[in-house]
């Protein structure tokens, strides 16, 4: 099969399963979900696989049955996501408050209130594609980095998804003069930094002890331009069936004056603010994504 031609089959298929979660109504979605990410677990087994590594690396002290539940979670947590994705077109300013609800407000009202752009610290972490498109219905628009897919026709379908609310994606190529103006307009700009990276543009900071290639593309921001680090992130509420879009205060900065060394002080930093969220809620975090595939010189595989 042509490239082109799997290409559009794929884009075809993306679009009628949008197109078939969006015409149900949420709860209906949501089951809908459920049995889409239990088939998922039965049937993905590379991803079950990488999830059940990472976790025996980063919680050895936990059982098998321990990261089981964990991993099912996992796949519980992209089936809802899948079901909140197709939703995004029904969303509006006057029904977003049904979905989502904000908890911390006033952490991102104080980074954005020092004047010089609010730079989200974020990770896949929840249905962490409805934190940003509530955040803009709620009032609040902002820009995102994206790494583009490999299929145009796909990436296409969700970035016109992504952005019905109002907010701009911002292509990671090439991303840093659109960046560095949106932060001069006091806009913000969310960046996922919890996935693995390639050595040419890495820092190696640790994640659950293990060093993770990790975008040093936050703290070069955030030193460069003074902009406010708010950690934020969405978090479903099982037993009220609603989904908590919280923010902590913005971090303080190592900022010396040493260049270099402060962007590894304050990646380091950020890492372990998302671990530690990953272990209040690790179920909600994806593990099926091989973190720790770059190693740092010399050390071996994980993998």
């Amino acid at each position: 099969m042509r490239a082109g031609e799997k290409a559009r089959i794929e884009h075809v298929l993306a679009k009628l399963v949008l197109g078939t979660f969006g015409r149900m109504r949420r709860e209906t979605a949501y089951r809908a979900g459920e049995i889409v990410a239990a088939v998922g677990y039965r049937l993905a087994r590379r991803q079950r696989d990488v999830a059940f590594h990472n976790l025996r690396m980063a919680f050895p002290e936990l059982s098998e049955l321990d990261r089981q539940r964990i991993v099912r979670e996992v796949f519980s947590n992209l089936g809802r996501l899948l079901a909140e994705f197709s939703q995004f077109p029904k969303l509006t300013a006057e029904n977003i408050c049904d979905v989502v609800e904000y908890e911390g407000l006033h952490n991102y009202l104080e980074g954005r209130g020092r004047g010089r752009g609010v730079l989200f610290l974020t990770a896949h972490i929840g249905a962490w594609e409805l934190s940003s498109f509530a955040h803009c219905l709620y009032g609040y628009p902002m820009k995102f980095l994206t790494r583009p897919l490999d299929n145009p026709l796909i990436e296409e379908l969700i970035t016109n998804r992504r952005t019905l609310s109002g907010n701009q994606a911002i292509s990671k190529h090439g991303a840093s003069r659109e960046v560095l103006k949106a932060l001069r307009n006091n806009e913000t700009v969310g960046i996922l930094v919890d996935q693995n990276t390639i050595r040419e543009e890495a820092v190696f900071a640790d994640f659950f002890g293990i060093p993770a290639a990790t975008t040093p593309a936050l703290a070069t921001l955030a030193l460069r331009t003074g902009a406010a680090v708010v950690p934020g992130y969405i978090h479903w509420d099982r037993e009220r069936k609603r989904h908590v879009l919280g923010f902590e205060p913005p971090v303080e900065l190592r900022d010396t004056g040493y260049r270099q060394e402060d962007i590894l002080v304050n990646t380091a930093l950020f890492n372990r603010i998302l671990e530690d969220r990953v272990r209040r809620f690790p179920g909600e975090w994806l593990w099926i994504h091989k973190r720790w595939k770059t190693r740092p010189e010399g050390a071996p595989p994980l993998y």
